[in-house]
């Protein structure tokens, strides 16, 4: 009989990195401000959250980074302007952002890597399992990943991690799972885990991405993780202990996700990401379309 696990409840939201690849845009702009079409990155990844029932959402944030709690907070004299023009569509569209979860702010005051991020909501998360959802990353809505790894968590206990296959030659870009087979296609049982480990060193063409579930016992052994690839604490390097010993925290478990999955750390992913979105939004896609197809043909 399969054993019945809590309910996870809590999102933590990395947020604190100085989104350097994007200089000079992000020199005074927090890069998960950056809009796609015609909201911010992040704000994709608070409605993933809050699509799986995770309403309550710490972001762990850093210098210069007072924008992301702007977003999300109330803007009465905007709001008040868009009430006297008459212009409900818009109004609706910045309340939105205020309304979508319950959010909860802490900063990391040093840039020791994502192990060191994730630590820093130890205290608000307690003794719970909860998602770690990165903002580079964002997953279509219509492939409900995080749902997914909760079902599976709940299911089994421990942490689950989103894995993709990748070509073997961009696999040191990653964190890279070795796996077994489980009864479920879409399923695996993790069983060790590299940091951007060179092709030839590679496991598998497994590819850790953006979104973790992860067992509270992960916080112990973050405060005893010393540095480690670029001399910061690594998220991976925890989890390859709970994989080695489920004794401390549970199994670790993978799902494999074939969906659609947006990469707007990078700079050419980030402007494919808006073409994609924009060609499938009914108010813009059909004249962006046309315009796409003509300026292809035509200009290229």
């Amino acid at each position: 009989m399969t054993q019945s696990h809590p309910r996870i409840s809590k999102a933590v939201i990395p947020a604190a990195g100085l989104g350097t690849r994007f200089l000079p845009a992000t020199k005074a702009t927090p890069k998960e401000m950056l809009p796609v079409v015609d909201k911010p990155a992040i704000q994709y990844v608070v409605e993933e959250a809050v699509t799986a029932g995770l309403s309550d959402v710490l972001m762990v944030t850093g210098r210069n980074k007072r924008p992301l709690e702007d977003h999300f907070d109330r803007n009465y004299e905007l709001e008040s302007a868009l009430g006297r023009k008459g212009d409900a569509e818009r109004l609706a569209r910045v309340q939105e952002s205020s309304d979508l979860a319950t959010m909860h702010y802490v900063r990391q005051g040093d840039p020791k890597g994502l192990g060191h991020a994730v630590l820093c909501a130890a205290p608000h998360v307690g003794d719970q399992p909860f998602a770690v959802l990165l903002g580079d990353d964002l997953i279509d809505p219509r492939d409900p990943l995080l749902s997914r790894m909760i079902d599976i968590q709940e299911q089994h206990g421990g942490s689950v991690i989103a894995l993709m296959e990748v070509d073997p030659s961009q696999i040191h870009l990653y964190g890279c799972a070795a796996v077994d087979p489980t009864g479920e296609s879409d399923v695996v049982r993790v069983t060790g885990l590299v940091e951007k480990p060179a092709p030839a060193d590679a496991p598998s063409n497994l590819a850790i991405i953006g979104r973790y579930v992860l067992n509270p016992a992960v916080f112990d052994i973050l405060r005893k993780t010393e540095p480690g690839r670029g001399g910061e604490i690594q998220l991976t390097d925890a989890l390859q202990l709970l994989a080695e010993d489920e004794k401390v925290g549970g199994p670790v478990h993978g799902v494999v996700f074939k969906g659609r999955r947006y990469d707007t750390g990078d700079r050419g992913d980030y402007l494919r990401a808006i073409v994609r979105l924009a060609c499938e939004r009914e108010d813009l896609g059909p004249d962006f379309r046309a315009w796409l197809r003509s300026y292809v043909t035509e200009e290229m």
